[in-house]
């Protein structure tokens, strides 16, 4: 068996692409342990899947072990904190809400001042299921392929739900439906809200609101997900995590005694900046409506379980772009919200900034995506920085009208549901709603206990108590 995510041999390939992107690369130190492996005859990262096609040899896996722990010894010298009054400081436009210096999770966090608009917090729900839903059939399809199959099928523009009908048979053979999500989220097949990690991790985010109430810790959230989640339903970075957690690793207390050491975000865990910490936050936005800076420092509590740095930065953008998505009147109001919970100086602001300035000035959502891809290329696609991109990008351009961003979101060919799905939260808050072709059959199925078979409405219902 090739377990995905963990293996030793698989993670150095990615730690090594983990330090070209934050610096490290420049290091020597960093540049002798990548000969090192090689000379061992040591593998690249996969390039899509999560594990190599054969076991190393015992030696190979044990000098990975060490390798990684070396690189992990090596600190990148780039401005991008991931410890909480640090990301605050690196924030010069940080909102009004959390107090600078003032520990969060040390006490139990006010009350929104206003109360959240029950039509958004409907809408938000429903525009994650349908962004979700609309991007499952495409995931790890690449962008040209999505558009071969709208095309195909005469929906492109995209404006529904993918379909099987009429579509070529060499076109199918050239790019196969996400095995798992074509049965139960193509056009015709849909037959309520299918189960997907996006949706269930926020609804493992309003169970940990509901169990641990406002003040909740980031160890509540691991003893969530061991209650919760089997090892084998999360991945990358989540993965990691759930494996350290089981080596007895502790997700904050070393960093909270202010040493550095193993967390569960930070041993051999090189998918640390992946997307698993943005597609966590939604709901800790809708349950702050209006306070960016209070949704941030909930989704900063849940990330850090498994993410540092920009990942962290992904998990704290989305939050508070959902938290202001309950009271804004635009997409780009929204999207300057994010932005001021991100580090100045990091690459994940550096990204969106630039995808802001693209759409806003590009008429052509073609040409937007290509500039994207053209910068973001190289990056796996399920990173947060060229995804936050690309929701980004969405939002700005869709301007509002939900069928374009939610369709942008997932042509742009990274990672469609969750890409889908954030985008689809925000635009479907804004509104109030979703337009009627994106309605489904008001069940969601999940495995979380307590929720298959929930309709959206009582999830909405629920998060409005946590929100106050």
């Amino acid at each position: 068996m090739r377990l995905t995510w963990v293996q030793p041999e698989d993670l150095v390939g990615h730690e090594l692409r983990q330090a070209a992107e934050d610096g490290r690369w420049d290091l020597p130190e960093a540049r002798e342990i990548a000969a090192r492996w090689h000379a061992a005859g040591g593998h690249a990262a996969p390039p899509r899947a999560g594990a190599s096609p054969e076991a190393p040899p015992v030696r190979l896996r044990r000098l990975a072990e060490e390798l990684l722990d070396e690189l992990a010894a090596i600190p990148s010298p780039l401005p991008e904190p991931s410890g909480w009054d640090e990301i605050v400081a690196a924030c010069p436009g940080w909102p009004a809400g959390e107090r600078r210096g003032e520990g969060p999770g040390l006490r139990e966090p006010g009350r929104p001042a206003r109360p959240a608009d029950p039509a958004r917090v409907l809408g938000a729900w429903q525009g994650r299921a349908a962004g979700c839903v609309l991007g499952k059939p495409v995931e790890k399809i690449p962008r040209e392929g999505i558009r071969e199959i709208a095309e195909a099928t005469g929906n492109w523009p995209i404006r529904g739900w993918f379909t099987a009908r009429g579509l070529p048979p060499e076109t199918a053979r050239r790019w196969p439906w996400n095995r798992r999500s074509a049965v139960n989220s193509l056009a015709e097949n849909i037959d309520g809200i299918p189960e997907d990690d996006d949706l269930n991790f926020a609804l493992l985010a309003l169970a940990v609101l509901e169990r641990y109430g406002r003040g909740f810790t980031t160890g509540d959230v691991a003893q969530m997900w061991l209650d919760e989640l089997p090892g084998g339903r999360v991945f990358t970075a989540e993965r990691v995590a759930y494996r350290n957690l089981l080596m007895g690793i502790e997700p904050e207390a070393a960093e909270m005694r202010g040493r550095r050491g193993r967390t569960t975000a930070t041993y051999r865990n090189p998918f640390r900046e992946w997307i698993g910490a943005l597609i966590r936050a939604d709901v800790y936005g809708w349950a702050n409506p209006g306070d960016p800076a209070t949704a941030a420092e909930f989704a900063w509590r849940d990330a850090r379980l498994s993410h540092t740095a920009n990942g962290v930065y992904g998990a704290m953008f989305t939050a508070a772009m959902c938290a202001r998505s309950l009271d804004a009147s635009s997409a780009v109001e929204v999207v300057e919200a994010g932005l001021s919970v991100v580090p100045a100086g990091s690459r994940l602001a550096a990204a969106v900034r630039d995808a802001v300035d693209v759409a806003g000035a590009e008429p052509d959502f073609e040409r937007v995506v290509d500039h994207l891809h053209d910068r973001h290329g190289h990056l796996h696609w399920v990173h947060t920085i060229n995804n936050a991109a690309l929701i980004a990008a969405a939002l700005v351009h869709g301007r509002g009208d939900f069928t374009a961003s939610i369709a942008g979101a997932v042509a742009g060919g990274w990672d469609t549901d969750s890409a889908g799905a954030t985008v689809g939260s925000i635009v479907g808050a804004l509104n109030g709603g979703v337009p009627g072709q994106w309605s489904m059959k008001d069940r969601l199925t999940s495995s979380v206990t307590g929720f298959d078979g929930i309709a959206l409405g009582e999830l909405a219902r629920r998060t409005r108590l946590m929100a106050g």
